[in-house]
């Protein structure tokens, strides 16, 4: 093999493991990114967490669950919520109907890595704090979900009474 036929042999191989170790990265970064991606499961879960935190009975608990810069449209409030304060208060008095959330129809899309969208209906069971009589309210609602410094946060919260019962 000549000196000329060995340099082209290096450079073609040099190549070819460059082109290869690009593909395999790129492939790989594509992979992980997919692998990023949550499960429409797992933003679920993320309505299964707030129902929990109303359980609570504690309003900061339940705020914990909303982005600093969120906005609350609420289900048994005209006036919308678009800090922590609002959002403590508003939920200071909704807890005092011990609700009890429970998903009746949901429809979730990911957007990305980071953000998805959770829409549908709910019932809350609530209860008189002064009779302790039960009702039930049924409501459309959609959750705006990012994640934010590694946690995921509502942005947006829009809950209302169904206008047909």
């Amino acid at each position: 093999m000549t000196r000329t036929t060995r340099v082209r042999a290096a450079l073609v191989t040099a190549t070819a493991l460059v082109t290869a170790a690009t593909v395999t990265a790129g492939v790989s970064a594509a992979g992980s990114e997919k692998a990023r991606k949550p499960t429409e499961k797992q933003i679920a879960a993320l309505f299964d967490g707030w129902n929990a935190a109303l359980r609570t009975g504690d309003a900061e608990a339940v705020a914990d669950r909303y982005a600093k810069d969120a906005v609350l449209l609420p289900t048994v409030s005209n006036k919308v919520r678009t800090d922590r304060a609002g959002i403590v208060d508003y939920f200071a008095h909704f807890l005092r109907n011990k609700p009890v959330g429970k998903k009746t129809e949901t429809h979730i899309n990911v957007l990305d890595a980071d953000s998805a969208i959770d829409t549908g209906v709910y019932e809350f069971t609530l209860t008189d704090h002064d009779t302790g009589e039960k009702r039930v309210v049924e409501a459309r609602y959609t959750y705006e979900y990012e994640k934010r410094g590694g946690a995921w946060k509502i942005v947006n919260h829009h809950s209302s009474a169904m206008p047909e019962g």
